[in-house]
């Protein structure tokens, strides 16, 4: 009988042993992942039961949290929720969180770590948890700006400060209403979602940071870049700039817009950036190599990732290229693909002397009662280019305004700087119209990239001159105040 219950005592201790195993797992290990999982129940509870902070633009709440009669508590309310939909986000029982209603999460519940001393005040005081409230760097003149500007277009919007990384607008369309979405009505918002997750264009996804496309000719800048790094080229040095370029080791062939020719055989480098020509980027893409193109492009912030605090998805320029691929990459073409937000990262470097500030979306948190609890302080992203490469970009950029494909965005009494781009996707399909800018040229106050899908209203034909710079020149003077 002992070897029997011997047995059986091991069984039991060993089940004694998992069982003890998985508690401890469940309940240390775990817990703060569960507690932070959208689906818990409990944390909805808890946090709907507290008023969350709110997101503020300008010093106005543009997200709150308002009392309701209901089991949750507070109910999330949006005002010009489609304006800001690509900032906010949304906060949701159904569908959980996104931008910054997700990426600060800790701070609007108040259970961040910035806020372990309130959380005790309050605790010892009896007073009712609040959230922090998120203040942002948007300037709303230059948000409306952009969001007008877009319209019924589908694309994005991304205005820097190159001085500090500010972001000062952040717009993607179609945008969506958050409040939709926030509502206690279970059915109601679980719809909602459907419904804008099946809309084209997916406006759940911000194209300005989640979402990447091929750059085109705004991707000559980065080129440009590291022709003028190398120390073999000036904005002098010509360049062969054939009608139709014969790709190696290929029998394809490569021209330019509308199969112009770019003004002769061989063009400057300055005039080949003012009228976009493809044959001489190519060239000298290929005489620069991948190695160099995609150095130059990590030092603007390709294949890196970034936080503003919301991730932003990675801008790609693609490995191991051959001499085909080098030359169509060089044009912002092939695999090559950016966000606005990286076009716009660009400009704001030669604006800023060659020194990329890190882009930032929040300015401040606040307790509930109004004391800073976090100050974001502007920090240097890298040294994209030398501060001479900067100023001969900024000048053939002005130059691109004043005389060339980008006279659309031209301001009475303001030198604007800037680079269109039409760039080719799908067979079939319309180009994408890019335009990137910084004004005034001599002391840069913004920073803008603008993209619009498929050429928006004009379709196939559209350029990026024609649809995308009308939209940054109207950015550009409302954060001038013109």
């Amino acid at each position: 009988m002992n070897t029997p219950l011997r047995r059986l005592a091991n069984v039991v201790l060993v089940m004694f042993v998992v069982l003890l195993g998985a508690v401890t797992w469940v309940q240390y290990l775990q817990a703060s992942s569960l507690d932070s999982d959208p689906r818990n129940v409990r944390t909805l509870y808890r946090e709907y039961g507290n008023a969350r902070g709110p997101i503020v633009v300008a010093g106005k709440a543009v997200a709150s949290s308002v009392k309701v009669d209901d089991a949750f508590g507070y109910q999330r309310t949006y005002s010009d929720g489609s304006l800001y939909s690509a900032v906010t986000g949304f906060y949701s029982v159904v569908n959980g969180r996104t931008q910054l209603e997700q990426a600060e999460n800790d701070a609007l519940t108040g259970r961040g770590d910035q806020l372990f001393f309130t959380r005790i005040r309050d605790l010892l005081t009896g007073r009712r948890p609040e959230g922090a409230a998120v203040e942002t760097t948007i300037l709303p003149a230059a948000q409306k700006a952009a969001y007008r500007g877009l319209g019924d277009q589908q694309g994005a919007v991304v205005a820097i400060e190159p001085s500090t990384g500010k972001i000062l607008a952040l717009v993607s369309t179609p945008g969506f209403d958050p409040n939709k979405l926030a509502t206690h009505d279970l059915a109601k918002a679980g719809a909602a979602y459907t419904k804008l997750a099946n809309t084209e264009g997916n406006p759940l996804r911000s194209n300005a940071t989640q979402e990447i496309f091929p750059p085109g000719s705004t991707f000559k800048l980065v080129t440009t870049a590291a022709a003028v790094e190398s120390g073999q080229y000036t904005p002098d040095t010509k360049i062969d700039s054939p009608r139709v370029l014969q790709l190696p080791q290929s029998s394809a062939t490569l021209q330019n817009f509308g199969g112009e020719s770019c003004g002769g055989d061989q063009v400057t480098l300055t005039q080949a950036l003012v009228v976009s020509c493809n044959t001489a980027f190519a060239n000298l893409g290929m005489d620069l190599g991948d190695d160099a193109l995609r150095a130059q492009a990590e030092k603007f912030g390709f294949n890196t990732p970034l936080a503003i605090p919301m991730n932003v998805v990675k801008s790609v320029f693609p490995p191991d290229l051959d001499q085909p691929s080098t030359a169509q990459s060089a044009i912002g073409q092939r695999d090559v693909r950016a966000t606005p937000m990286e076009m716009a990262m660009v400009s704001a470097a030669i604006a800023n002397g060659g020194t990329l500030m890190k882009p930032y979306l929040v300015d401040t948190i606040r307790s509930a009662d109004l004391s800073v609890v976090s100050k974001t302080q502007p920090s240097v992203f890298s040294t994209a280019v030398s501060s001479q490469t900067a100023a001969e970009l900024t000048q053939m950029m002005v130059d691109v305004v004043q005389h060339g494909t980008g006279t659309a965005a031209q301001i009475p009494g303001v030198e604007v700087a800037g680079k269109t781009g039409t760039a080719q996707t799908a067979d079939g399909k319309a180009p994408h119209a890019w335009f990137t800018a910084f004004a005034p040229a001599s002391n840069p106050k913004v920073a803008v990239a603008v993209l619009v899908e498929h050429g928006g209203s004009l379709g196939s034909e559209a350029t990026g001159g024609a649809v995308a710079a009308p939209i940054a020149k109207a950015v550009i003077e409302a954060v001038l105040g013109r």
